[in-house]
């Protein structure tokens, strides 16, 4: 038999009640069943399926047509002569599971992670039925091991002369002149050419062009015309292959041939970096401060890419050895609403599932294994988290939660009235991230960065200099790191699997489901 069932607290809710209609005489027994896994037997007499029978009766008859009764209406009696005893008990036995189950659940004291799996109905030997109901509880850590002196290897951050060339020569190139070339087109030359596109014959005026100053590597125009061009010179007609864009009207997608005649080749001249260049150019006085702002921003940029990779180096180690046990309930649960997710992204974005198995090169069976394998590993790191703050006694203070609302309206631009708004009634979500961001630090103090020597690296924040024009977005990305390491670890999916679960079923249903399900 295979039903669902309506009757436990809501998904991702364990200590929520959800009031049921509770009877204290039912019989009840909890067996494990895993190390987080319990077996809870519920007993449901002859009486209380007499009840059900009533209900199950109206039910039935809402979609049957019986002579002389409206739907719905039709005695018990008349209902059972029609569908049968065996089948109306049947029907009663599913109306009555809810309830006891929901009251047993609570009685029991018992806060399942999950829907909880009706896994077994079957005859009393002293009347009734008895209901077997998988139960799976969140796992717990027992204890944290010692795992001071973990060395962990990244690279070590540093800024090599060539990078610091290569802001330099961006900041030039906002200012290079464009020469006459008498040698053969590069890359990053420029061209003037006029471009012919033909079609069985015909000349495609609209996808054709004359004077184009077009950048040779720069793939901004039709495909094949950088290929054609590059080695080309002036007085040069080039031919070949090309493919108009899909959106490119009614011939869109369609083979076409390329003619080019190059009428000159330029090339780019970059100023020379000097100390008037950057004055006129950035906030700075000179090249050397300019050198050391650039250096200082890609400093602070890789130290913390580097601390990001060390802490989740961490994690990793940790929650290998640890070797965290997690019921396969939760974890199908997880799997269930990640897939469900990516699903649900991908019909916004009008792409199929076969698609974006071709698009991504994967078949089915490796898409579930490498999902399934995320879902343990983002488990498993919450696991830990949550068993170092609990054992530890790590706690959110109310100046932690100010804190990260700060942080986020810094990081949004919106104002901190706004963003408490925004995360009214979601404040403990805010704190588990808090919580599990702290649980992190106690992990990463123990750890010691190493690098393929073995020796110490120092992953100190850098603060970042001020920006110059050529590394605004080096000086910001460094900001937003840190605004959101402030608000809360980010490292891992620490997302809820039943909260997801919850989510994906109000998406298809427009509410939360609480229905513990049942399986055969």
């Amino acid at each position: 038999m295979v039903q669902e069932v309506a009757g436990s607290n809501p998904v991702g809710h364990p200590n929520q009640h959800n009031p049921r209609e509770e009877n204290p005489s039912v019989k009840t027994e909890v067996t494990e069943s895993g190390r987080f896994e319990r077996t809870l037997t519920v007993h449901l007499a002859e009486s209380e399926l007499e009840n059900a029978k009533d209900k199950a009766a109206r039910k039935l008859s809402r979609d049957m047509k019986i002579k002389g009764f409206r739907p719905g209406k039709a005695p018990r009696s008349v209902v059972e002569r029609m569908v049968g005893a065996d089948q109306l008990r049947s029907e009663a036995i599913e109306e009555a599971i809810p309830g006891v189950v929901t009251s047993a659940i609570d009685e029991n004291g018992l806060e399942p992670v999950t829907v909880p799996q009706v896994s077994d109905v079957r005859e009393a030997d002293e009347g009734g039925v008895e209901v077997d109901v998988r139960i799976t509880l969140w796992p717990e850590l027992e204890a944290i091991p010692d795992f001071s002196g973990l060395e962990i290897e990244v690279e070590r951050p540093e800024v090599t002369e060539e990078e610091i060339q290569q802001q330099f020569d961006a900041l030039r190139n906002q200012f290079a002149d464009l020469e006459p070339a008498s040698r053969p087109a590069d890359e990053g030359d420029f061209v003037m050419v006029n471009i012919t596109v033909e079609r069985n014959g015909l000349i495609l005026e609209d996808a054709s062009a004359n004077d184009l100053l077009y950048e040779v590597g720069s793939q901004s125009f039709l495909p094949g015309l950088d290929e054609l061009l590059t080695g080309s010179s002036a007085g040069d007609i080039r031919e070949g292959p090309s493919t108009l864009p899909e959106g490119f009207g009614e011939h869109g997608g369609s083979p076409v041939a390329l003619k080019v005649l190059v009428k000159e080749v330029r090339a780019k001249k970059l100023p020379d970096l000097t100390d008037d260049l950057v004055q006129d150019a950035t906030e700075f006085e000179s090249v050397a401060e300019l050198r050391e702002a650039i250096e200082q921003n890609m400093l602070a940029l890789k130290v913390m890419n580097a601390s990001a990779v060390f802490e989740d180096r961490v994690v990793e180690a940790v929650v290998s050895d640890l070797d965290i046990e997690i019921p396969d309930g939760l974890l199908d649960a997880e799997v269930e609403a990640r897939v469900h997710n990516l699903l649900h992204r991908l019909e916004e974005e009008d792409i199929s599932f076969p698609d974006y198995m071709q698009i991504t090169g994967q078949d089915q069976e490796t898409f579930i294994a490498d999902v399934r394998e995320q879902a343990r590993v983002a488990l498993a790191t919450r696991v830990l988290l949550e068993g170092v703050a609990k054992i530890e006694g790590i706690e959110v203070t109310p100046d932690d939660l100010e804190s990260a609302m700060s942080a986020l309206a810094a990081q949004s631009g919106n104002d901190l009235a706004d963003v408490r708004d925004a995360l009214d009634g979601q404040e403990a979500s805010l704190a588990g991230d808090i919580l599990q961001r702290k649980a992190l630090q106690r992990l990463v103090d123990d750890a010691k960065a190493v690098d393929s020597e073995g020796s110490p690296v120092d992953l100190t924040p850098i603060p970042p200099a001020a920006a110059a024009d050529g590394d605004e977005a080096d000086e910001e990305q460094v900001e937003e790191q840190v605004e959101e390491k402030e608000s809360g670890y980010s490292g891992q999916d620490s997302t809820s699997p039943a909260t997801e679960a919850e989510a994906a079923e109000a998406d298809e249903h427009g509410e939360p489901t609480d229905e513990p399900s049942t399986e055969e």
